[in-house]
């Protein structure tokens, strides 16, 4: 759907770490939080592969006002049904305080199998991140506006870099998640596609080899959903905030409309090389927002916040026509004002590590909204 064609339908799914409220360690209790926030939520919160995550999802959204309400309530409610059982939940990529690795990993037969195939890889799932969902219904046509999104991949990272610690210790990166992702044989910068049909085919053989257990371990940071007619943008740590989330969520929607009119035109997505595409993703994840990013697809190093900006530019006139200009805007602002999410942090870890788990408890679901 192009610009003048209205603004398509978007959703977002959001994974936090459950952790004890007086230890801030990482606890495996999710279920009791589940069955909790199941109560005021239904199926919009739902468990993940390790007794350590919940997942919260929206419906489907028009405007960003919506899928902003629909995630504080999400977080509001989760974060109530967790004091509940004496935890907090917490919107982080990767944990802060306790043993990160290896995770208790949810019982069933799917995820036996996932052991089986993927083995030492399974140690580090331990880790959250935010899914955009934007709604293309025409498959051949989503895959050829993932082809255009590809080198906006790195910048999203830089924009939501919220994962500096790994094991109690702060590893250098913003975005941690990222590094340890990316060691799976079907994560990262999906392929180039021709077509809707070579997607499915190189997601066959990828099936028939081995590297997945089924569909849903496809985990590519673009790809097309598997029970929804939409293009999924999953590159992202989960933001500090719901804002934040709300604001990420329609820069995404913003620049696949934007690559959708491309599309239309008939222009080719750019090509960008292999090794600066895996250069850019690791600068990225290194520096996050306050550092310097990869311009693709030339290569050279341009501070990561002007690389930001350009990108909220190229969406502008999606951005104006949907009313989000301002929401991103302003995100992008307050980024620059006080840093990315593993900045913010890092700041407040001068207190230690537990205050550090402190500042994100009272960011994921700020006290007001838990209210009833």
């Amino acid at each position: 759907m192009g610009i003048d064609g209205g603004a398509p339908r978007f959703g977002v799914e959001e994974e936090f770490l459950v952790v004890d409220a007086e230890t801030r360690v990482i606890a495996p209790e999710a279920a009791r939080v589940i069955a909790r926030a199941r109560e005021r939520l239904g199926d919009r919160v739902g468990g993940e592969i390790t007794k350590l995550q919940v997942e919260t999802r929206t419906a489907p959204c028009h405007t960003a006002a919506d899928l902003h309400g629909q995630l504080a309530e999400g977080r509001a409610e989760l974060a109530a049904a967790a004091a509940a059982e004496g935890l907090r939940v917490v919107a982080t990529g990767t944990p802060v305080v306790g043993r990160a690795a290896p995770p208790p990993i949810t019982e069933g037969p799917r995820q036996d199998r996932g052991t089986a195939t993927f083995r030492g890889l399974h140690d580090e799932l331990g880790i959250c991140a935010v899914h955009v969902h934007v709604e293309v219904p025409d498959r051949d046509r989503a895959v050829r506006v993932g082809n255009h999104l590809r080198p906006h991949l790195p910048v999203l990272i830089t924009l939501t870099a919220n994962s500096p610690y790994w094991d109690e210790r702060d590893t250098g990166y913003a975005s941690w998640r990222t590094v340890t992702w990316h060691r799976w044989p079907v994560a990262g910068p999906p392929p180039v596609f021709a077509s809707a049909a070579h997607y499915d085919d190189v997601v066959g053989t990828m099936l028939d080899a081995g590297a997945m257990v089924d569909i849903g371990t496809l985990f590519w940071d673009i790809r097309l959903s598997a029970r929804q007619p939409t293009l999924e943008v999953r590159v992202a740590d989960v933001p500090p905030t719901a804002e934040e989330s709300a604001a990420f969520a329609a820069l995404v929607r913003g620049l696949v409309v934007t690559a959708g009119a491309a599309v239309d035109r008939g222009e080719p997505a750019p090509e960008v090389a292999p090794e600066l595409m895996r250069l850019a993703y690791w600068r990225a994840a290194r520096d996050g927002i306050a550092g310097h990013g990869v311009d693709l697809p030339g290569g050279r190093l341009v501070p990561a916040i002007e690389l930001a900006e350009r990108l909220v530019e190229s969406a502008r006139p999606a951005l104006a026509a949907f009313g989000d200009l301002d929401r991103v805007r302003d995100w992008l602002g307050r980024l620059a004002a006080e840093g990315d999410g593993a900045t913010r942090q890092r700041r407040a870890a001068a207190g230690g590590l537990t205050a550090a788990v402190d500042h994100l408890v009272a960011s994921t679901a700020p006290a007001e909204s838990t209210a009833r």
